[in-house]
């Protein structure tokens, strides 16, 4: 495929929105695109797709125009085939694909925002191509490396998720597929703020691509990156090159991911040195759980 326009993907998650599918180095990238102004690049974490963004990329739309991708592997993007060092789902590879396909819609600088595993698409993003990225917006994480680092029998357990798709093939694929779409609701509900519920033509999309074992594959071969590939490019990086664009930290106030001593912008200024943010107050799907004080931060970041 090469980028023309082509019918659009779940309307009522997206009006006004084209889809296109666009052609990167081994697969192709699903993109949602729409209104005008400098670029924009939100994408999406896990175990979701670009339709985390419905409620948010409109009105970033008014000002901005506004690229939302599903990752490799992830939704209606193409999932190529996997490999033993995990390559072709490290976050470097990622990176490229949205490199790529930001370059294929004639933008070659551009700002990006990402939630969760796209945050991290995104930092690995600004730290490859600096001259691309003009700022960065980072939703509820920290560096991949910091991460695991950190980790403890706490944190274990509430992020059980990390060590268990990392397992290798086909453990963890296998006992998902006894019933992805429990697994995707229970996923889903342990992080989000007690009570929330999500908009249901957008979680019919993440429930219709999670009912792929393929989908299920390229989601685990992302872990099985993170615990290897992706943490050795950060291990490497750390204290000998810096994010060289202005980095802004969100993160949600309630909910699992919350818990524990707040250490996300002192971890933030080892990797940047411009860096801003703060708490919103909701779980961890900022841009589902509070659209419009998530949107007015990023509007503020990127316009100024």
């Amino acid at each position: 495929m090469d980028g023309r326009p082509r019918n659009r993907q779940n309307e009522s998650v997206f009006e006004g929105f084209e889809t296109r599918e666009i052609a990167v180095s081994d697969t192709t990238i699903h993109a949602r695109i729409g209104g005008s102004g400098p670029p924009v690049l939100l994408l999406h974490g896990y175990p979701e797709t670009g339709a985390c963004w419905h409620a948010v990329a409109p009105v970033l739309a008014e000002r901005f125009t506004v690229v939302v991708p599903d990752l490799r592997g992830y939704g209606a993007s193409g999932k190529p085939a996997s490999d033993p060092e995990h390559l072709a789902y490290s976050k470097r590879t990622m990176a490229q694909d949205m490199v790529d396909v930001m370059a294929g819609l004639g933008h070659e600088r551009f700002s990006a925002a990402g939630h969760d595993r796209g945050g991290r698409v995104a930092y690995r993003m600004a730290l490859d191509h600096p001259e691309r990225v003009t700022k960065l917006a980072v939703l509820d994480i920290v560096p991949t490396y910091a991460t695991w680092e950190a980790m403890n029998w706490r944190s274990a357990i509430g992020s059980y998720h990390w060590q268990f798709l990392a397992q290798a093939e086909p453990l963890p694929e296998r006992l998902i597929a006894a019933d992805p779409v429990f697994y995707l609701h229970d996923t889903i509900a342990r992080w989000a703020n007690p009570g929330f519920v999500f908009d249901p033509d957008a979680l019919a999309e993440y429930e219709a691509a999670f009912s792929n074992p393929a989908t299920v594959h390229a989601c685990c071969e992302d872990y099985r990156a993170g615990a290897s590939i992706d943490y050795a490019l950060d291990q490497a990086d750390l204290g000998t090159r810096k994010i060289a664009c202005p980095l802004l930290c969100l993160w949600g106030d309630r909910g699992r991911p919350a818990a524990g001593p707040d250490f996300r912008l002192p971890t933030w200024r080892e990797w940047a040195d411009d860096v801003s943010g703060g708490p919103i107050a909701c779980g961890h799907f900022l841009p589902e759980e509070a659209p419009a004080e998530t949107a007015s931060r990023l509007l503020a970041f990127f316009a100024g």
